[in-house]
């Protein structure tokens, strides 16, 4: 049985997390041309990432590059969708190797604020529509892991995309069968474990890729591309 997402929360991050507060999220964004989410996150409009769609990475991080932006681009992944593109926004996630007396008071902060202490329903529990999970689980190692069926097909219908893992998957013969697009670096049973997750849309490291929240992800047979709102125009001219 597939496991729905508990309650969303707002738009705003967990208390017990690091995460931008809005007037930084303000400043470090500040060249975002769109509206934006109560916690100060680029929000952009649907319609400009459906257009996305018929974008190539290529193409993409040519332009990013004519705009200095040259450490935009992952590659290596792999995929649960042969072909299928990945559009949406990003929404970063940063986990750390579990350290017992750090983990102790995010456990407590979480409790005290009535939030989840499981480490990847943190992440999903404030999920919107067209936002893409982008999660940097420090590489493939085992534990290092960002769920399985039954949370992808929970992310699946809350956001109709998918998501960028810096880490690994589990269940990938059920993944595979949802309609979601999931970049990842290795399939592997073991369970998510000693880590946490210290981190909710603040600047995240996927592969050589510097992501900010609320980034267009794009993703092709090529990899993902982290795209900043102020450059979607340009990345969208004459196509």
């Amino acid at each position: 049985m597939l496991l729905p997402l508990a309650a969303l929360l707002a738009s705003s991050c967990p208390a017990q997390m690091f995460h931008l507060p809005r007037a930084e999220m303000l400043e470090y964004t500040a060249r975002n041309p769109d509206d934006r989410f109560e916690d100060g996150r680029p929000r952009i409009p649907e319609a400009v990432l459906e257009r996305l769609r018929s974008i190539g990475v290529d193409h993409a991080a040519d332009v990013l590059r004519a705009k200095g932006y040259t450490n935009q681009f992952a590659g290596g992944f792999l995929t649960t969708q042969e072909g299928k593109k990945l559009v949406g926004r990003a929404l970063t996630a940063q986990y750390l190797p579990l350290r017992p007396d750090l983990e102790e008071v995010l456990v407590r902060k979480a409790q005290a604020a009535g939030l989840t202490t499981r480490a990847t329903q943190k992440v999903t529990d404030v999920l919107q529509r067209w936002d893409v999970p982008v999660v940097d689980l420090m590489n493939a190692r085992p534990g290092h892991n960002f769920g399985g069926d039954n949370l992808h097909a929970a992310i699946w219908g809350h956001t109709r995309t998918g998501a960028v893992v810096e880490g690994a998957i589990r269940d990938l013969e059920g993944i595979v069968e949802l309609p979601s697009q999931v970049y990842y670096r290795k399939a592997h049973p073991a369970a998510v474990g000693n880590v946490s997750v210290i981190g909710l849309n603040i600047p995240v490291r996927i592969g050589p890729a510097v992501v900010m929240p609320g980034d267009a992800v794009l993703g092709d047979r090529t990899g993902v591309i982290f795209i900043p709102p102020h450059l979607i125009d340009e990345v969208l001219k004459g196509r």
